[in-house]
């Protein structure tokens, strides 16, 4: 999973990839800090391969693995190339997810590019900058699909739907807030549409009202309205507080986090939305050699969960074995398991569930 992070200017977003990722990217009081996109690659935390690293003793541990895009601040006139937008832009369509992150306290010391905080505003000019240059993709492949349909009359429902999507983001709408079709989503499967990604609001709240007065928080309350109009994710998450306890250690950290009245980190928050939002799950390998993770999308069926693995796995798929996590850690050995008939044997069709630990059978 991939999940760009996006805001305007000294919103707090490189203060909060730094303490998500521990990188290091450099965080500062002015505009444009962050040119060169900075790159972070976290591992996701599941207690479920803890466990099962505890009963194999593995030669290696692998967690599924997240990365965090923090893409420079954009500001009016972006799509158009100002304050070197359009490169911030294309940095933007290689994501999975958008993490906008949204200024929602006051402090005179820092600087908004725009001179007051307003959450709407702010979201709105992100908005508007990513639908600018979605209209132009739009334009350029309507125009593409136009010319080809005088010998392709097949493609008459294409050019209606697109013209249809143009007109929808020209009065500012997100394309992600055009009902559109399975087959309407296939056309656009080559164009990487910036406003069709999901988002999540990561509502930046001071020290303060993150402590007590979340609820109360009128920037915060904005962003979820806003959040909810459009099926988007929102967290509140304060960047200093989680710069805080990016150095410390696992004990302090929950130690922490339970006096703030939290069971998790804003990084481990963050996955949870993203997976959720992407609609992804987890399916797990298990064995001396290597306990490990696969991240696979809801739905999917146990040939391509193999190919995560190997492509040969998929083609020449005969059988998976397996057993559900909880089955596996209440019988406490896969032998166990397995006497007590809890190890399946599933075939082509099978549909791969959150926590299957699973063995491929094949044959290339």
């Amino acid at each position: 999973m991939k999940l760009g992070m996006v805001g305007l200017p000294n919103v707090g977003k490189s203060t909060l990839f730094n303490a998500l990722t521990n990188a290091g990217a450099e965080s500062a009081n002015y505009p444009f800090c962050t040119i060169e996109p900075n790159v972070g690659i976290v591992s996701v935390p599941d207690e479920r391969l803890d466990k099962l690293a505890e009963m194999y003793h593995p030669v290696k541990f692998t967690p599924a693995t997240l990365e965090f895009v923090d893409i420079a601040g954009l500001v009016k006139g972006a799509s158009k190339g100002e304050g070197l937008g359009n490169k911030f832009l294309s940095n933007i369509r290689e994501v999975d997810a958008i993490v906008h992150v949204v200024r929602c306290f006051d402090d005179p010391n820092i600087i908004h590019v725009d001179g007051s905080i307003n959450p709407r505003r702010d979201i709105e000019t992100i908005d508007l900058e990513l639908i600018f240059s979605d209209v132009e993709l739009i334009e350029r492949k309507l125009d593409r699909t136009k010319k080809a349909m005088k010998g392709d009359k097949s493609l008459a429902s294409a050019v209606e739907f697109l013209e249809k999507l143009k007109e929808h983001l020209e009065s500012g709408k997100p394309a992600r807030s055009y009902d559109m079709t399975e087959d309407e989503l296939e056309i656009l499967k080559e164009t990487p549409l910036l406003s069709l990604k999901p988002v999540i609001y990561a509502a930046n709240l001071c020290e303060d009202d993150f402590r007590n007065n979340i609820e109360s928080n009128e920037h915060y309350k904005e962003v979820c309205e806003i959040a909810k109009a459009e099926g988007s994710a929102v967290f509140p998450i304060c960047a200093q507080i989680e710069a805080e306890i990016s150095d410390m250690d696992d004990e302090d950290k929950e130690m922490f986090l339970a006096d703030l009245g939290l069971e998790t980190s804003g990084l481990n928050r963050i996955i949870k939305e993203g997976y959720s939002l992407l609609g992804l799950i987890s399916y797990l390998t298990a064995g001396e050699p290597e306990v490990r993770a696969w991240t696979i999308k809801k739905g999917t069926k146990a040939p391509q969960a193999a190919g995560k693995i190997h492509t040969d796995f998929e083609k020449g798929f005969i059988r998976a074995e397996v057993v559900s996590f909880d089955d596996l850690m209440s019988c406490g050995s896969m032998t166990a398991a397995k006497e007590k008939g809890l190890v399946r044997l599933e075939g082509k069709d099978y549909v791969m569930q959150d926590g299957d630990i699973v063995l491929f059978r094949f044959n290339v």
